[in-house]
């Protein structure tokens, strides 16, 4: 490990790829500052480097030792931190359908009973907020979202469930999720989405990049099942809206 300005720290993750590491917390600025050293690396990426994967808080750089040496990307890296901040792509605001019903959010009572909400309460916060995607992660397509309103914050189910629904919505530590395929999670359901952000046969396969933003469009149950049908045949269900992020 090697430590640079600002608290940056280095972190080799065995002998091909390294961790750039900006902070501890999450918060936008950090996502900020991890993004901009992937986008300084993806502009012009030195021989060797394979492939970044930005987090919240930090970027792990995937590289070929026998064309590039750990210490030659340690110099390039904080070279690129010393770039001038690159005009990052247009944010684009998706407005995606969110789905309430009771047979889609198992733990909304229990979440309104945890904060002292009622159940539309936590509806209401949970759709009127604005997030940001900062990572994709755990599966493909699962997308962490930051923005979630303070009084919905709260821990994780003291029992995880073996598997969730696809597309659930979900939130736990005081983040917001969109589940991708089925998997196991303890974090607390409180709806669906008809919409599917990863589909490993389109192009491009992620439908929201990383610093877009969601905002949640409560339908209900009938209109869901009618979007999910358009998205089952290919169909791109939720509304992009450039230039309002």
């Amino acid at each position: 490990m090697t430590r640079g300005p600002e608290g940056l720290r280095l972190l080799d993750t065995g002998e091909t790829a390294l961790v750039v590491e900006f902070g501890s917390l999450i918060s936008d600025d950090l996502t900020d500052r991890v993004m901009q050293l992937d986008r300084a690396l993806s502009d012009d990426p030195p021989v060797g480097l394979v492939e970044c994967v930005p987090t919240y808080r930090s970027l792990m750089i995937h590289y070929d030792p026998l064309a590039l040496s750990r210490d030659a990307l340690a110099a390039i890296v904080h070279d690129r931190l010393t770039y001038p901040a690159s005009a990052a792509r247009s944010a684009v605001l998706w407005r995606v359908p969110a789905c309430y019903d009771p047979d889609f959010a198992e733990d909304l009572p229990l979440v309104a009973r945890t904060t002292g909400l009622s159940e539309d309460e936590v509806i209401h916060l949970h759709s009127s907020a604005t997030y940001r995607v900062a990572m994709y992660g755990f599966a493909p397509g699962w997308a962490y979202l930051s923005g979630l309103p303070a009084a919905l914050t709260l821990p994780r189910r003291t029992s995880p469930r073996a598997r969730i629904p696809g597309q659930s919505l979900i939130v736990a530590g005081g983040q917001a999720l969109v589940a991708g395929d089925p998997m196991p999670s303890g974090w607390h359901i409180l709806g669906r989405t008809p919409e599917r952000l990863f589909t490993a046969g389109r192009t491009p396969p992620f439908l929201v990049g990383v610093g877009d933003r969601i905002a949640f469009r409560p339908v209900a149950r009938a209109e869901f099942d009618a979007l999910a049908a358009r998205v089952a045949q290919g169909e791109v269900v939720a509304e992009r809206d450039k230039g309002q992020a």
